[in-house]
C-alpha cells in the first residue's frame, strides 16, 4: 500500500508554497537596467515603486493564483466526474467558447467602442451561452451526453476562429488575437482582476458542492444513482461551475492549458485517490505552478518574453504523451 502525507499536511505545504511563490513574483521581474525588482526597488523612488508593485505586479500575480487555481480545481473535478485521467477544462467547450467570443471582439474591434473591459465580458457571456447550450443538448443525459455536446461546441467554436483569422483584412488584429489566444498575465490591470474574481469564486463554490458525489461517482454512473447521488443536478452544478470560473479566466488571460490535466494527476496518488481530497490540493497546486511558470518567464530573457500559455503547453505536452505511453505500457503488461 502506497504512502501519502497526512492531508492536512500536504495542504499547509502547498499553502506555504503558493504564499512563497506569490511573494517571488511580486519582487521578480525586469526594471531599470534589467535588475531584479527587489533589488531596484530598494534604490528607486518610493512613489514609482509603489506603482510598480501595485499597477504591475500585483495584478499579474493574483491572476497567475486564481487562474491556476481555477484550472487545477476545474481539472481535478471533471477527472473526478468523468472517471478519466486525461480530462481537461477545455472538454466541455467552455474554454474555446470564450475564446470564440473574445476572438469576435478582436476582429469587430468592438473594444474601441465598448473601453478596455469589452473583451472580458465578451469572454464571459461566450462561456455563459456554453452553459445554455450544454443544458440544452445535453438535456437530463449523463456523462457521454455532456461530452459528446462538449466536443460539439468546441469544434464549432475552433472552426469559427480559424474561419476569422483567415478572414481578417487587418494582419495587426490577426497578430493580436494569435497572442491573445497563447495566453498570458502581463499588462492586466487590477479592473480585470475585480472583474474575473467573483466569477471565479462562484464557480469555485459550485465545484465545491459536487465534492461528496465525486467520491461516490468513483464507483460509477450507476452505482452512484442508486446510492442517491443525483446525476443530472451533479452534471449542471459542474457544467456551470466549469464555465463560470474557467470561462472568467479565460476572459482575461486568454488560452492556458494542461495546467488541469497535469496538477490533479501528479496530486492524485498524495490524496489516496480520493476525489473531494483533490479538489482542493488541486487548486493549491495549480496556483503554484502557474506563479511559477510565470516567474520563470521573467527570469528567462530570450528576446520577446514567452507567452505563458506557451510556457505551460511545453511542460504539459510532453507530460501528455508521458501518460499515453504509461497507460500503453500497462495494457501490454
Amino acid at each position: 500500500m502506497t504512502k501519502h502525507p497526512p492531508f492536512a499536511v500536504l495542504i499547509i505545504a502547498l499553502a506555504l508554497l503558493v504564499a512563497a511563490l506569490a511573494f517571488a513574483s511580486m519582487i521578480t521581474g525586469p526594471q531599470g537596467a534589467g535588475a531584479f525588482d527587489l533589488i531596484g526597488l530598494l534604490g528607486a523612488d518610493p512613489d514609482t515603486a509603489w506603482l510598480i508593485m501595485r499597477e504591475v505586479r500585483l495584478p499579474r500575480t493574483a491572476l497567475a493564483v486564481l487562474e491556476g487555481a481555477t484550472l487545477g480545481l476545474a481539472g481535478a473535478t471533471l477527472q473526478g466526474f468523468l472517471r478519466n485521467p486525461l480530462a481537461d477544462p477545455g472538454v466541455i467547450g467552455v474554454s474555446s467558447s470564450a475564446s470564440l467570443f473574445a476572438v469576435i471582439v478582436f476582429y469587430a474591434g468592438l473594444g474601441q467602442y465598448l473601453g478596455g473591459l469589452a473583451l472580458p465580458l465578451a469572454a464571459i457571456a461566450g462561456a455563459m451561452l456554453c452553459v445554455l447550450v450544454l443544458k440544452m443538448l445535453a438535456g437530463r443525459g449523463g456523462v457521454l451526453t455532456l461530452i459528446l455536446a462538449g466536443v460539439a461546441i468546441s469544434s464549432i467554436s475552433g472552426a469559427i476562429m480559424q474561419l476569422a483569422l483567415n478572414l481578417s483584412p487587418n494582419p495587426f488584429a490577426t497578430q493580436e488575437i494569435l497572442f491573445w489566444l497563447m495566453g498570458s498575465v502581463t499588462d492586466r490591470s487590477l479592473d480585470h482582476v475585480w472583474l474575473a474574481t467573483p466569477f471565479m469564486l462562484a464557480g469555485w463554490a459550485l465545484l465545491a458542492t459536487t465534492a461528496p458525489s465525486l467520491d461516490v461517482m468513483s464507483l460509477g454512473e450507476e452505482a452512484a444513482a442508486s446510492l442517491g447521488v443525483n446525476i443530472p443536478r451533479t452534471t449542471t452544478l459542474i457544467a456551470l461551475g466549469v464555465a463560470l470560473s474557467v470561462g472568467a479566466g479565460a476572459a482575461v488571460t486568454g488560452g492556458i492549458g494542461f495546467v488541469g490535466l497535469v496538477v490533479p494527476h501528479l496530486l492524485r496518488p498524495l490524496v489516496g485517490h480520493k476525489p473531494s481530497r483533490l479538489l482542493p490540493a488541486s487548486a493549491l497546486a495549480g496556483a503554484a505552478l502557474l506563479t511559477a511558470a510565470d516567474i520563470f518567464i521573467r527570469l528567462v530573457a530570450i528576446g520577446p518574453e514567452l507567452k505563458l500559455g506557451v510556457v505551460t503547453a511545453l511542460i504539459g505536452a510532453p507530460f501528455f504523451l508521458w501518460l499515453v505511453f504509461k497507460a500503453r505500457a500497462e495494457l501490454e503488461a
